[in-house]
């Protein structure tokens, strides 16, 4: 197991270091939903126009959909709109949904099931369908690559390439022959992909997005983004039990009055059923256990009847972003646009993001294929425009509807701002007079642990709760022993001596595959391990730390799990 002890490292200066290079007109970074769909899209467009576009998509995964993790009941009309034959072409999306329901848990054993009535509107699921996203994103990719698109799966794109402050692509790690004959990459090394335009659709949390933001400022006056953590398993059941096309959605229990989230069940082909939880990341207990609470939620008689007799056959997490419409930063820089989830385009009103990461990448599209026909400042005025394209979609129109909820839910807890959402969306048609903020971002709002209640769990019964060590076993990660941490520490000091007595070092219950520990060192004191190798890439460290002293950056390329059917 890669251990880290708590260190401190300096970013790669990836501005001057000698590289190979690769050039293309455009560069995706991210093979999920919104980057593919942006390269099948522009792709398209270049076909239909007679033009010739080299496109690059950049991928840290080992191949495509090995990173991807979602629910996923999803919304089919961008895929209606990129390929209308899209049954026709064999797209991995069969399973229609055929019922569906709200319970609430108002305790660990009683449930009270919600008439269709007293569901907000955006919480309905007819005409959607229950897929696997990271098969859906395989199908994609070769969409992609029968169009004539770069796939590059195993680089990770470590920093963003500028030339005169403007974005010409990005930077990724070398890939050469390790000891046991697979690819490696070289985390210092690595190629410069360069491009006329560059898309970021890393998904949430992307760490050049991240950078982008800094460095031109886009969150100017817009709401910090919002996160939940979001945990699934899939498991094969009895038949019996099976009911394909089903749709079932918790809120209450165990997460309570005070954290906001909900839980869901999906019946999936092949008798199989998808289970997860959703958590905000706004908790303020610093002993609350996310992971803990999700296999509390699966004891509920609701959902543990169904899994009795059944094989959990994978597992992994996933933070997601939840700011929704108030949280939208500038989406365009100099030479690039955000697309996605690395913008934000989740709808938390509908707990859904890859309908709307489809739609942003095609539009991010159209974006980009009017500004080829561009040159300098030109381009980068087309480029603005992006948002604008934005503005009059049903992207901004879905969020709009649903704007409130999010923030409603912070502020008035989870019984009233759904009362809220209700109201809005049932009853006022999304024309509620007012638009809510939530200025507070997630990690500053915990509290002292001396001032929160402790909190106890029940051991696992290695039948339909388990542990860290097992679920992490199904993930399939794998980090190699010789790479640097992946996981930097602003201030190395900064666990032990402040975030212990503050927060009884709250990353030791918020990370979900037990990366983080403080153990008892030389002379007894304590010291903080980081088991890099643990790492599912969920970026909840990143988000979550009270200190905000932890930065994710991206391992070597194909590290990470490896999700099948996620």
């Amino acid at each position: 197991m890669l251990q880290c002890a708590a260190f401190s490292r300096l970013p790669v200066n990836s501005q001057n270091v000698s590289r190979e290079s690769m050039e293309f007109d455009v560069v995706v970074v991210g093979a999920g939903p919104a980057g593919l769909a942006t390269a099948c899209r522009l792709a398209q467009l270049a076909r239909a126009g007679g033009n010739e576009i080299s496109i690059g998509i950049v991928e840290k995964g080992a191949a495509i959909g090995s990173h991807i993790i979602s629910g996923a009941v999803f919304d089919p009309r961008p895929l209606d709109e990129l390929f209308p034959d899209w049954r026709a072409r064999g797209a991995p999306v069969r399973t229609a949904v055929t019922t569906d329901a709200l319970h609430w848990l108002r305790d660990a054993e009683r449930n009270v099931p919600f008439e269709d009535r007293w569901v907000p509107h955006a919480m309905r699921n007819t005409g959607n369908y229950i897929v696997s996203l990271g098969d859906l994103c395989r199908w994609l990719g070769e969409q992609a690559e029968a169009l004539g698109c770069n796939v590059l799966p195993g680089f990770a794109a470590a920093d963003v390439l500028y030339d005169s402050g403007r974005v010409v692509g990005v930077v990724t790690g070398d890939m050469g022959v390790a000891r046991d004959g697979t690819m490696k990459q070289n985390y210092q090394g690595g190629y410069e992909l360069k491009s006329r335009f560059t898309v970021f659709a890393e998904g949430c949390r992307g760490h050049l997005g991240r950078r982008l933001e800094a460095r031109f400022d886009l969150r100017a006056g817009v709401d910090p983004q919002h996160y939940a953590i979001g945990f699934k398993e899939i498991w094969q059941i009895d038949p019996e039990k099976h009911r394909a096309g089903e749709v079932l959605h918790t809120v209450g229990w165990p997460l309570g009055l005070a954290t906001d989230g909900g839980g869901f069940v999906y019946h999936a082909e092949g008798d199989k059923i998808y289970v997860g939880l959703i958590v905000s990341l706004a908790y303020r207990n610093p002993h609350f256990d996310p992971f803990a609470e999700f296999q509390r939620w699966k004891q509920h008689p609701v959902i543990r009847n169904l899994l009795v007799g059944g094989q959990r056959i994978s597992y992994g997490a996933r933070a997601v972003n939840k700011g929704g419409l108030q949280s939208l930063p500038r989406l365009d820089v100099p030479g690039g646009l955000l697309v996605g989830c690395d913008a934000g385009f989740l709808n938390p009103a509908k707990i859904k993001g890859s309908h709307t990461a489809m739609k942003s990448g095609m539009l991010a599209a159209d974006t980009i294929f009017a500004a080829l026909a561009q040159t300098g400042e030109a381009a980068d005025a087309e480029l603005a425009r992006y948002g604008e394209r934005v503005r009059s979609s049903w992207i901004f129109d879905e969020l709009r509807f649903g704007r409130n909820f999010g923030p409603g839910v912070a502020k008035l807890g989870p019984l009233f701002g759904g009362a809220l959402a209700l109201l809005e969306q049932n009853v006022l048609d999304g024309r509620l007079p007012l638009t809510l903020r939530n200025r507070a971002p997630d990690h500053a709002r915990m509290r002292k642990a001396s001032f929160s209640r402790r909190l106890r769990y029940p051991a696992p019964d290695g039948v339909i709760s388990f542990d860290r060590a097992s679920s992490v076993f199904l993930a399939s990660t794998a980090h190699d022993e010789d790479q640097p941490c992946h996981l930097e520490l602003g201030d190395a000091n900064v666990p032990i001596a402040v975030n212990l007595p503050r927060y009884a070092e709250p990353a030791q219950r918020y990370c979900p595959a037990g990366v983080y520990e403080v153990v008892t060192g030389d002379g007894g004191k304590p010291e903080f391990r980081i088991n890099a190798a643990n790492c599912i890439h969920c970026k909840t460290c990143d988000i979550k730390d009270p200190a905000q002293n932890i930065t994710w950056v991206p391992p070597e390329g194909g590290s990470g799990p490896n999700y099948s059917g996620m």
